[in-house]
C-alpha cells in the first residue's frame, strides 16, 4: 500500500532581471527581519529577563513596517518575512531542547540566500508557478515531473554561491513500498573503499563487496587550487575578486553535485536489493577532528550516506538497523568471535587464531550485520 510523504522537488530556474531584483530584495529583507528579531529577543532576556515569543515578534514586524527607517519591508511579500520569524522560533525551540546551539545572526556574505513562500503567497496553475509581488511565472527547468495531481504546500526559492537559482516545491507524493526481499547486508564505511558490503551486489560492488571511492574532491583538486590561487591574487572589494570568488564556488558546486548524484544511485541500489541494511553509528563530527583524515572523511560524506539510507528504507518498506559505535567490528573475528587486542589502521588483512583469513573491511561489514540483527 502506497504511503503519502511530504517530498521536496528541486529545480533550476532562470529569473528575468526584474524577478531576480525582487527576489534579491526579499532575501535581504528576510535576513534583516531574522536578525532584528534575534537581537530583540536577546536584548529582552539579557536586560529585562523577559522572553519574546513568535507572536510578539510578528506584532513587532508590523510596527517596523510603519516606521520610516524600515518602511521598505512592506514593499516585498510579507510571507517570507513571517517565515523567517517562524524559523527563528524553531531555532530557539531546538536550543532550549538542547538539540542545537544558541541561534546566530545571518551574514549577508555567508548565509544561504533563500525565501520561503506558503500557499497564500504563490499561485500554482497548469504547471506554472507565480510568486507574490512578482510579474509572470518562473521559467523553471523541469528536469523531472512532479507527482500526478501535485498540490504544492510550500515553495522555497534560493540562490547558491555559484549564482544558480533553485526552486524547491514541497508536495505530497505517494510512494509504493518495494516487494519484500530476503537480502540482508552490513555496510562498513571507509576511505580507500567508500563502502564495503558484507555481500557483493552485482553492478554496485566488486567481487569482494567493495565500492570504489570516486574521491570527487581529489579529482577536482587541481582545478580548485587554481581557482583559489586566482582568488587570492585579487584585490578585496573589486569586481574581479567577485568574479574569481564565483569561479571557486562553481568548482565546489560541481564537486557537491557529482558526489550527491553518486550517493543517491548507490544508496538506492543498496535499499532495492536488501530488506535489512545494517550500518555503524559513526561519530563523524568527532572523527573529522583528526586533521590527517578530515579531508578524506568529508569527501566520503558518511553523514549524507546515512541520511539517505534512513529515509529511503523508511519510504520503501525496508529496515535500517544501527550497530553501537563502540562495537569492535574490525577487531572481532566473524568466524569464531575472538577479539584481537589491537588493530592499527594500516593493517588491512589479518589472520585469526582460528585460522580464518580476513579482509579488514569485509570482516567489519559482516560483524556490523550480525550486531545490527542482534539489536533489532
Amino acid at each position: 500500500m502506497a504511503q503519502l510523504v511530504k517530498r521536496a522537488f528541486t529545480f533550476r530556474f532562470h529569473p528575468t532581471p526584474e524577478q531576480a531584483e525582487e527576489l534579491s530584495r526579499t532575501f535581504g529583507c528576510a535576513r534583516l527581519v531574522y536578525n532584528k528579531a534575534l537581537e530583540e529577543r536577546t536584548r529582552a532576556y539579557t536586560t529585562e529577563g523577559r522572553t519574546i515569543s513568535y507572536v510578539h515578534s510578528s506584532a513587532a514586524l508590523t510596527e517596523w513596517k510603519r516606521t520610516e527607517e524600515l518602511g521598505f519591508l512592506a514593499e516585498v511579500s510579507s510571507v517570507p518575512l513571517q517565515q523567517a520569524l517562524r524559523h527563528l522560533q524553531t531555532a530557539f525551540t531546538n536550543f532550549f531542547a538542547k538539540r542545537a546551539g544558541y541561534p546566530s545572526f545571518k551574514s549577508r556574505k555567508k548565509s544561504r540566500l533563500s525565501a520561503e513562500y506558503t500557499r497564500s503567497a504563490f499561485r500554482w496553475k497548469d504547471g506554472r508557478l507565480s510568486l507574490a509581488k512578482m510579474d509572470g511565472p518562473l521559467d523553471i527547468v523541469w528536469s523531472r515531473p512532479l507527482p500526478e495531481g501535485a498540490d504544492p504546500s510550500t515553495v522555497t526559492v534560493s540562490k547558491d554561491a555559484a549564482g544558480r537559482w533553485h526552486v524547491s516545491i514541497l508536495c505530497e507524493d505517494a510512494i509504493r513500498p518495494l516487494d519484500a526481499s530476503t537480502g540482508m547486508v552490513g555496510v562498513d564505511a571507509g576511505i580507500t573503499a567508500l563502502l564495503t558490503l558484507s555481500r557483493p551486489i552485482q553492478g554496485v560492488t566488486d567481487a569482494d563487496g567493495k565500492v570504489v571511492n570516486p574521491r570527487h574532491e581529489r579529482a577536482d583538486r587541481t582545478r580548485l587550487a587554481k581557482a583559489q590561487r586566482n582568488l587570492a591574487r585579487k584585490q578585496k572589494g573589486s569586481a574581479n575578486r567577485r568574479k574569481a570568488k564565483l569561479r571557486v564556488a562553481r568548482v565546489y558546486a560541481r564537486i557537491a553535485d557529482r558526489r550527491r548524484d553518486h550517493l543517491h544511485k548507490l544508496t538506492t541500489s543498496i535499499v532495492r536489493e536488501n530488506q535489512v541494511v545494517a550500518i555503524e553509528d559513526l561519530t563523524v563530527r568527532t572523527m573529522v577532528k583528526n586533521h590527517s583524515l578530515a579531508r578524506a572523511i568529508s569527501d566520503a560524506s558518511w553523514r549524507q550516506i546515512r541520511t539517505m539510507l534512513e529515509y529511503k528504507t523508511r519510504w520503501y518498506g525496508r529496515e535500517l538497523v544501527v550497530a553501537d559505535r563502540w562495537f569492535p567490528s574490525s577487531k572481532l573475528c566473524s568466524a569464531c568471535g575472538a577479539i584481537t587486542a589491537s588493530m592499527p589502521l594500516h593493517v588491512r588483512d589479518w589472520v585469526c587464531a582460528c585460522g580464518a583469513v580476513h579482509d579488514r573491511d569485509v570482516n567489519a561489514a559482516k560483524n556490523i550485520l550480525a550486531a545490527g540483527l542482534a539489536e533489532r
